[in-house]
């Protein structure tokens, strides 16, 4: 059985994952792992990208389903919803140090690129 070393790196949305974001994203930096994250704050921390639910979007459902049980719904009867806007943000800052060119039309399709 050989040793493989990982070519990238993949961090789930876990509240241990976003207290660690600074420190995760300086040890892939470290290992020169590219990181593709479920949360926009580990971008904002030196992440290289993340593809995560718009949670200010899912701040204002939220606001419906607590407006419509003020009002005498049952929370029950209320239908389960999944988020349905996601963004995509990308630290070209990172994708530098890596040594990765992010493609213009990837680029393009970002909600946000920080620089």
């Amino acid at each position: 059985m050989t040793k493989e070393a990982a070519a990238a790196l993949v961090v789930l949305v876990d509240t241990m994952f976003i207290d660690r974001r600074t420190q995760i994203a300086d040890l892939a930096a470290r290992r020169r792992l590219p990181a593709v994250y479920g949360g926009l704050e580990h971008v904002e921390s030196g992440g290289l990208l993340a593809y995560a639910p718009n949670f200010l979007d899912n701040y204002g459902r939220a606001a419906v389903f607590v407006d419509k049980i003020l009002r005498g719904a049952n929370p029950g009867d209320l239908p389960i919803e999944q988020s349905t806007k996601f963004e995509l943000v990308i630290n070209l800052k990172t994708a530098k140090a890596l040594g990765l060119a992010i493609p213009r039309s990837v680029l393009l399709q970002a909600d946000r690129v920080i620089e």
